[in-house]
């Protein structure tokens, strides 16, 4: 379900909705007091970490959705928070690293499914780099890290299709150099 579908009551003066939820793009419209909502996307962030003998850190996720498969460290920007500060404390809090040379790769929308509810997001990529050598990682958000060879890695083996088109989008420019 998209959120709008929990919309059932005005927030602000709790008069029933009179029509239907609209496209996930489309505001809820209160007609009685005139509240509008924007289901605007959630913003997260996901770095590529890379060392110098061109492995790519990618964590498994230790939990739902998408548990177990390949990824990016990331999550969720704080409301407040700049995504370049979101990136380093994200990469402190599950990897207990420190980044170097954060660069902005792209942003991709996503759809994130979590308790039946499908949000959007706006996933922003990054890539860095690290001189820490000891992972300290957080069991409760990663499963496991690893440095991995980009020539063993493949799109698909990435969790979520945002990540899938930042990944391709990182190799083809490595190709490219």
């Amino acid at each position: 379900m998209h959120p709008s579908e929990f919309f059932l009551h005005c927030p602000r003066c709790a008069r029933p909705r009179t029509s239907a939820p609209g496209s996930p793009g489309q505001p809820f419209d209160c007609p009685g007091c005139g509240f509008r909502y924007y289901f605007n996307p959630a913003a997260a962030v996901a770095v590529f970490i890379r060392r110098e003998d061109g492995r790519t850190l990618l964590i498994r996720r230790g939990k739902d959705p998408a548990k177990g498969l390949l990824a990016p460290a990331g999550g969720f920007i704080d409301i407040g928070e700049r995504a370049e500060m979101a990136v380093g404390r994200e990469i402190a809090e599950e990897l207990g690293i420190r980044l170097e040379q954060v660069r902005f790769l792209c942003s991709q929308p996503n759809q994130y499914r979590f308790r039946d509810i499908t949000y959007p997001v706006l996933d922003l990529f990054f890539t860095a780099t690290t001189a820490d050598r000891e992972l300290r990682i957080d069991p409760e958000e990663v499963g496991s890290a690893d440095w991995h060879d980009p020539a063993d890695v493949s799109a698909e083996d990435l969790a979520f299709p945002s990540m899938q088109a930042a990944w391709r989008l990182l190799m083809s420019r490595e190709a490219g150099r």
